[in-house]
């Protein structure tokens, strides 16, 4: 989440165990492309993102070390969101908002409070724990779609639900709380408000059809202003511009941001979204290996049976995905005639 800014409302509204909590992204239709070319294309393109946002987990915690994490997460956002505005020119899309204050909404909940918050998780926590508990946001999307959308877990999910629980309770790990509590129960804040953004997102499909780079640019920018509003406001140590704190930087608006971003636009043109969903795994499972290699980061037996429990639910839903993408094209295809 912090490391896909794209994943707000693209990817965060089409990601994997994302968008509706069932780990099943939008279908791109029968039309897409699937020739043997396209989806390897497509496969590669997935490793890609998936490196991007995963590795971005080390490259954001590195950062921290040259800067407080409102000012970083101010210039990330708002660079990410001109970089967005310049893709909507280039491709001469519409650059008129659509439904505004449900947009405003999306943006607080996305990158106001998803993205905000998770960069000050990480300002004193492990990356390869704030992204466990940051991707508990399935959980969460889940028992929130049930209460607004009225939208019933069945089989699976209640089985990635119940995994989910128990990896957040034991990489909360009680025995041994008190040093970390802050860093976790932000990084659990910043799971609950990304999921509740997809309740949002999902509303604005509702209503019609939106284009999800515009949706994602407009969220962005609206979602940018209290972040820098906070960064001007609360007082901070002056950002050390230094080589590796500008590789941090750029890294987070265009290969994190822009790139990732383009590479899941294709990934859901091409390839079933279960499928696109494995995404949505890779993605912990690359920061919190990256995390431990990189920055040499350990993490208790209770700890890492949290993390396996939590990566083990992104997988429950993913194989749901691919399951029910599965039974939607055999509907699609109708029943065989026997000879």
């Amino acid at each position: 989440m912090g490391a896909d800014v794209g994943r707000d409302a693209g990817p965060r509204d089409a990601r994997g165990a994302g968008r509706d909590g069932t780990g099943e992204a939008p279908q791109a239709g029968p039309e897409a492309g699937r020739s043997p070319r396209a989806t390897k294309l497509a496969v590669a393109a997935l490793a890609g993102q998936s490196i991007f946002l995963g590795y971005n987990w080390v490259v954001m915690k590195v950062a921290l070390q040259y800067s407080d994490p409102w000012p970083f997460t101010a210039l990330r956002t708002g660079l990410g969101a001109l970089s967005l505005f310049v893709l909507l020119a280039v491709l001469r899309r519409d650059l008129r908002p659509r439904q505004p204050l449900l947009t405003v909404l999306l943006g607080v909940l996305q990158t106001t409070l998803g993205i905000g918050l998770l960069m000050w998780a990480l300002q004193t926590g492990a990356a390869g724990r704030v992204s466990a508990l940051v991707y508990t946001m399935p959980f969460w999307a889940l028992l929130l779609a049930w209460v607004f959308l009225g939208e019933r877990m069945h089989g699976l999910q209640w089985l990635a639900a119940i995994l989910s629980f128990a990896g957040l309770v034991l990489v909360l790990d009680p025995a041994n709380l008190a040093a970390t509590l802050q860093s976790k129960l932000l990084a659990i804040g910043a799971g609950i408000a990304w999921a509740a953004s997809t309740i949002v997102a999902k509303k604005i499909r509702r209503r019609e059809s939106v284009d999800v780079i515009n949706l994602t640019a407009w969220q962005m920018l609206f979602g940018s202003i209290p972040i820098i509003i906070v960064a001007l406001i609360i007082p901070s140590n002056p950002i050390v511009w230094s080589d590796t704190f500008i590789s941090a930087l750029i890294y987070n608006v265009i290969p994190a941001t822009a790139v990732a971003w383009a590479l899941w636009l294709y990934v859901l043109q091409v390839l079933p979204a279960g499928v696109a969903g494995i995404g949505t795994l890779a993605t912990p499972v690359i920061g919190i290996t990256a995390a431990a290699i990189q920055l040499g980061e350990r993490v208790s037996v209770t700890e890492a049976a949290g993390m396996a429990a939590i990566i083990a639910a992104l997988l429950v839903l993913t194989l749901r995905g691919l399951l029910s993408g599965r039974a939607a094209r055999r509907a699609r295809s109708g029943p065989t005639v026997p000879d």
